[in-house]
Parts: C-alpha cells; structure tokens; sequence
C-alpha cells in the first residue's frame, strides 16, 4: 500500500502570508547526482500538527490596504548577502502554475485523491508516472496536497522506488511545504536526508526549519538550529538572522532579539529594513513606542535607511489609539527623509482608523489624500462608512454615502449593505427596508449578503414571520439564500418560542443543501427541552443525522432534556443510540444520568452508572464529584460515597473532594457522619481545611452539641490550624451554659498561648 490515508483532527492552512510572501528563492543546484547511500528507514511522520495561523501578522480586511509590517512580509523570505544584495543563487522554480495543469501532474494528483482505495495496480502505475515527472514537476504535485501530512508521506514514498531520485529542488519544496505548518519533525528528517545524499545544505533550508519550529511555539528550539548550523560549518546568512528575530519578536523575547542584532553586527552581517521592521513591530506590540523611534533613528547609523513600512507600523500603533497628532509628526519625519507619504499610507491610515472605529479621523486623512490629488475609491469610503455604521452613527454614514454620488463615486452593494445593517442595528428596519428597495430601483442589485443582513435585523426586532415572507419570495427577486440566511431565520425564531417554526427552518436549510452547525443543533434542541418537548428534539437529531454532524454535545442536551422530565428510560435509550452511532458520551453524559439517578434514589443503578463511566477511562469533571457528593450525601450513603471517591481520585485528583463531602454532610444535618471524616480533612492543613472546620463547629453549636464542637476545636490546634475567634468564644460560652467551665477555660487559654488575645480578654469573655 502507498501510504495510508490518515484522518487528522485540524486541517493544515497554506497560510504562510501572501504569495509573494512564500516565494522563498530555491538553490540553483549543482549538477552531480546525490550519492545513493542512507535511505531513510523511519518515515514516521512527527506529532500531531496544530492549526496554524499567519505568522506575520493579521493580514487586512480589504483588498487594496496593507496592515503594517505586511510589506515586511513581502521581503522576509528574500535572501540577501552581507552587503544587502539579493543573491540568485537560491531560488524556487515559479512556473507551478503551470505544471499543475500538466497532463501527468493532473493524473498523479487523481491517484494520490484516491489513496483510500488504493489497490497494487494503482500503485504500479504511480511508480510509473513519478518516475517520468520532470522536477518542478514533482514539486508541483507536493504543492497540489491540501494537506502537507500527505505530502510529506508521497515525498518518503517516492524516494525508497527503484531508479528514482529527488532533485535537490524537490528537497527545497518539501521544506517550504513543512515551513508553513508546525511539522517540524518533517523538516528535520528532510534535512537530515539531504545529509546523507551529500546534496549541498544552503542556510535557507535552515531558516524553513527554523520557522516550523515557531509555528510549533518552540523558539527554543528554533535558536537551537543555529548550533546545528554551526556544526554542519554553514554560516548563518542575513535571512536566518531576519527569521530568528522574528521568531523570538513572536514569542515576546524582544530583549534577546536585539542580542541577535548585535551578533549579527559581529560576524559582519549588516541588517536590512526587514531586520528593522521585525524589532519596530515588536516594540509597537509591547506598547515601548519610544523605543521603536530610536530604533529609527539608529537605522542610519548602520547604514540602513529607514523605509516606509518602518513608518507604517509605528502609525498603525498610533491609529488603534487615535493618535492624529503623532502620525501627523511622523509624516513630516517622513517628508524630511524623503519619503514622501503616498496613496499606499493614506489608505493605510484611512483603513486602521476606520477598523479601530475612528471614522472622523478617518475622513480627515481621506480628505487631505484628495488634495494632494490621490485618488479615493468605493473601497475607503466603503471602510469609513462600515466604522460608522458599527458605531451606530448611521446619519453620518448616510451623508458620506450621500457625498460618495455628488463625487462621481457611486456606492457599490458592499456599501449599501453595510448602511442597512447599521439601520437594523439601531431598530431603524423600515428604512432599512426602503433603503433596499431604493438601490434596486437604480440598477444596484441586492446579493444574498444584503437581504441577508436585512433579514437579520427583521428577525432581531421580533418580525421573524415577516422575514420568512421575504425568504420565500427569494426566487422572485432572483437571490439565493446561504446557509447564514436560514441560521438568521432559525436563531430569530428560537428568540421568539416559535419552536416549531425554528424546527421546519432547520428541515427546510437541509433540504436545500445545507448543514446546520452542531451549534445550532445544539441552541434548537436545548430550546425544545427547555419547553418540555424532548422527543421533539430527538426527532430533530434522527433527521439531522442523515445529512450533517450531530456530535456528543448534542446528544447530552438530549439526554440532560429527558431527564429533566426523569424519563430515564428515554434517556438511556438516546445513550445506546450513541454508541450505535460511533459518537461516544463524555464525562458529561454520564453526569447527567447519574445527577438524576441520585435525585430520584435510585443509589444502586448511579453506582453502577459511576462504575460504567470509570471502566471506559471516562475522566470524572468537577461537576461529576459535585453531583455525586450532593446526591449520595443526601441520601446518607457516605460509604459507598467514599469507596467511589477513592476510585474517582485515582482517575482525576481532585484536591478538596472531601471538604466538600464534609460541608454537604453539615448541610444536610448529618454530623456525626462529617466528623469521622475530619481525619481526612486535617493532613493538609490548608485554608480551605479551615473554613470546613468552621463549618463543622458552627453545625455541632446549631445541634447543640458543644462538647463535639470543643473536640473540633481541639483537633485544629493540634494540627496548629487557628480557628475563629469570635466562634471560639461562641463554643466557650456554650460550653460554660452546659457547666463544662474547664473546657471553656482551656479553648481561651489556647489563644493567649499562641499570643492571639491577652489575658484580659478571657476574663471579658467569663464576665
């Protein structure tokens, strides 16, 4: 078999940053062929990847602004010598566009598709076709997997067939691959390979390792690379030093990230912008703007230049505070280095203002950017008029849509729709609805996202029916409702107890193709048991487990309804529906059960449930001691309560389980019962030890009982524990009303022995 299909939890994102982010320049390789000794063995695949996320940043919400520092990601993975020049001699092929439409590329992905099918024939021809693939195209059948697991598993497999080798290329892509998940393990084991080929190791390669590293949160191991590096007698390039700073910025170690920069000025590697960029960036995230100043103001010094990114960032620091006279100030620095802002910064600015919720400052920079004679587009005004809508200021969003047309720059749908979710925001739903109207009229044709938010804001003023009417008028007005449309539907009718209504939503978003989230499930379903109609509810899952998820959550909210209703019967039926169905419960599930077993009595059978749970390696919550404790306390079953707990800590210690059983012990009236298991209690010695002791005292003095109290108190000096004053004195004069003058006397004299009270103060309490 060629490699067996896994199904692993979290799908691995291609997101490193951009494209032209990710384009790492690859080695023109030498053209010796690699030495056929050392395949790898052990093609084990490292530990499970986590979901990974873009490492530079968040990105932008539209497409023509640029969040700051995302031109420092454009440059990150560029290679440049100690002098600052690009170097050509590590470049990635840049045609895979290309390849993956090659005919053999496209017959080669089809048959890793069907791997779960996999039979010999198939994998005869796949040797076949491999073998005939040129280099860049190897590479591009690597890139085509959506799931870098995969590739790295075809990557092993390919190299152990007969007469075939990778090209060094195809070694550079694997590693570019790994660099934007966190398979680090991958990486090492494609490194070390290359090792044993005698393929020439370029500092690059390195520098891929070392991301895989940071993306996995190990930056430890990521400096770590550089001892390697050191051992194989490669030199650290300008790239690597760029990506340990990064590294170490992301993970908040900005102090050691400028030793970095001192070692780089030893070895005489001469930062660039980028190097800059990186620390200005991790200054401006740890709110030290001052510092990124200087840090500007030194670039010179070391023969770097400041570029605008450098600018960018430290005004986008200022842009999330409102800050219009620093960024102003900041312009002018840039005027004087002859850096002139341009469109890029005024829709840089224009943008961070507006996403910060700064429309007003926004409009300023949007109006100075058209008289120095830059161009605005739908797109700026499109964000302002979105920042003023969230804010609730829709007379203002209005208006600047109002200037947009006098301007010659007529709103689009994307700035339409937003004003009608910002006058459904604010109740104003009817001229939200004229407003949809209105643009229909003059050739701006509503989407699904315009009605949807339209219908949204009919279904949270409580107008759910009139927003059904307009859902099934859809064909007419030639839109077509998404998945978002039928959940705004199904959520306003839950809001308003239609429940029947919001259960034929959820009927009609299946029947048309699409799945509610267990979520919503789950929000339906509750609200059925919560009106008293489980078996509602349980129709609802039987329905929805034909055509989308239903998970354990679900099925406990089921079973939780039930027993509300104390139809056990129905509830166990629903947990043997969930084994049948691979969907195995939780601690939680069989907390519910046991909860409602406790509170109808039936002791024995919540043993047997308690038990059941432990021998599947079910690992008992906070909430199961809890329940346990009250229901078996209730009801005065302390042995076998404490027989289950002994079990239940083996499983899940739980550190204050029997101070709990103590107080529940004291709350129903049984006392004697909570005293033997003092004992227990008292080997810690800790505040909540204490707060149980008082608890106990204060039980034995509303019993009458201050003989046991004063044996209470007694125990807690021995284990050097202070109880209270004030109930001290409370169990001295109950003690002295019993005629028990000795005991009382003995309890004060405790407290004047360890320096708590003066002498003086016993005989008040006598008096």
């Amino acid at each position: 078999m060629l490699f067996k299909p896994v199904s692993y939890g979290t799908h691995i994102q291609d997101s490193i940053t951009k494209k032209a982010c990710t384009r790492a320049l690859v080695h023109s390789w030498p053209s010796q062929n690699p030495n056929e000794n050392g395949y790898i063995n052990d093609d084990k695949l490292g530990p499970n990847s986590v979901r990974v996320s873009n490492p530079f940043g968040s990105g932008r919400d539209y497409d023509s602004c640029q969040e700051p520092g995302e031109e420092v990601q454009s440059k990150f993975l560029r290679n440049y010598n100690a002098n600052g020049q690009e170097i050509e001699g590590f470049r990635r092929v840049e045609n895979d566009g290309d390849e993956i439409r090659h005919p053999l590329v496209k017959e080669v992905c089809r048959l890793i598709d069907l791997r779960s099918t996999w039979n010999p024939n198939l994998e005869n021809e796949l040797k076949q076709l491999v073998r005939s693939l040129k280099p860049q195209q190897v590479s591009a059948v690597l890139r085509y997997q959506k799931d870098a697991r995969i590739a790295l598993q075809l990557f092993y497999w390919a190299d152990r067939q007969w007469r075939y080798q990778h090209h060094p290329i195809v070694y550079t892509t694997m590693l570019e691959i790994l660099s934007k998940t966190s398979l680090y393990q991958g990486a090492k084991r494609v490194i070390r390979l290359m090792s044993r080929r005698r393929i020439r190791l370029h500092p690059e390669a390195f520098g891929y390792l070392m991301i895989s590293y940071s993306r996995a949160g190990h930056w430890r191991k990521a400096l770590q690379v550089f001892s390697v590096m050191e051992k194989a007698k490669i030199s650290p390039n300008l790239l690597v030093y760029n990506i340990a700073i990064y590294v170490l910025v992301k993970s908040n170690k900005l102090e050691m990230a400028m030793k970095i920069l001192d070692r780089m000025k030893l070895v005489d590697v001469a930062p660039n912008e980028v190097t800059y960029n990186c620390l200005i960036k991790g200054y401006c995230d740890e709110g030290r703007i001052q510092d990124a100043m200087n840090l500007i103001q030194n670039m010179p010094l070391n023969n770097c230049s400041p570029d605008k990114v450098c600018y960018h960032t430290i005004m986008g620091f200022y842009c999330k505070q409102n800050r219009i006279e620093e960024i102003r100030n900041l312009m002018k620095k840039m005027n004087e280095s002859n850096l002139i802002p341009d469109q890029v910064t005024y829709n840089m600015l224009i943008h961070m203002l507006s996403k910060s919720g700064y429309g007003v400052s926004a409009i300023s920079f949007l109006k100075e950017a058209e008289e120095h004679g830059f161009s605005i587009d739908k797109i700026e005004y499109s964000a302002i008029i979105h920042s003023f809508c969230e804010s609730g200021d829709i007379e203002k969003a209005k208006q600047l849509m109002n200037e947009m047309n006098t301007k010659g720059c007529p709103p689009d749908i994307v700035t339409y729709t937003s004003v009608i979710n910002g006058l459904c925001s604010v109740g104003k739903v009817l001229e939200a609805k004229k407003l949809l109207q209105e643009i229909s009229k003059i050739g701006c044709k509503p989407n699904t996202v315009s009605y949807t938010a339209f219908l949204n804001g009919l279904c949270r003023n409580g107008k759910s029916s009139e927003a059904l009417e307009i859902l099934n008028t859809s064909e007419d007005e030639l839109w077509v409702p998404n998945a978002i449309t039928y959940s705004v539907l199904m959520h306003g009718f839950i809001r308003e107890g239609k429940l029947t209504e919001a259960h034929e939503m959820a009927r009609e978003m299946i029947r048309n193709g699409f799945s509610p989230t267990p979520a919503e499930i789950n929000l339906l379903i509750l609200s059925l048991c919560q009106k008293g109609q489980p078996n509602d509810a349980k129709k609802l899952i039987q329905e929805c487990l034909e055509k989308c998820e239903v998970n354990k959550v679900n099925f406990t909210t089921l079973i939780h309804g039930f027993c509300q209703n104390q139809d056990l019967e129905s509830a166990f039926s629903v947990l043997d529906d969930m084994y049948l169905k691979n969907i195995k419960p939780d601690a939680v599930t069989y907390t519910a059960i046991i909860d409602t077993l406790g509170k109808m009595g039936l002791i024995e059978k919540a043993i047997e449930m308690i038990n059941k749970m432990l021998e599947k390696s079910l690992i008992p919550t906070i909430v199961t001691y809890r329940v346990i404790i009250n229901r078996f306390c209730q009801h005065g079953r302390v042995n076998e309560l404490l027989s289950l707990l002994d079990k239940m800590v083996l499983r899940q210690p739980y550190k204050n389980v029997y101070n709990q059983v103590i107080e529940k012990l004291c709350f129903f009236g049984k006392v004697d019962e909570a005293y033997k298991l003092l004992g227990k209690v008292l080997r810690t010695g800790s505040g909540t030890d204490v707060d149980t002791c008082h608890m106990l005292i204060g039980s034995y003095l509303k019993k009458g009982d201050p003989g046991s109290a004063y044996k209470v108190v007694g125990r807690m000096f021995s284990r050097n524990l202070v109880p209270d004053l004030k109930l001290c004195e409370k169990v001295s004069k109950s003690l002295s009303v019993c005629g028990m003058s000795r005991e009382a006397d003995e309890i004060m004299l405790r407290f004047v022995e360890r320096g708590k009270i003066s002498p003086r103060s016993v005989l008040a309490v006598k008096m």
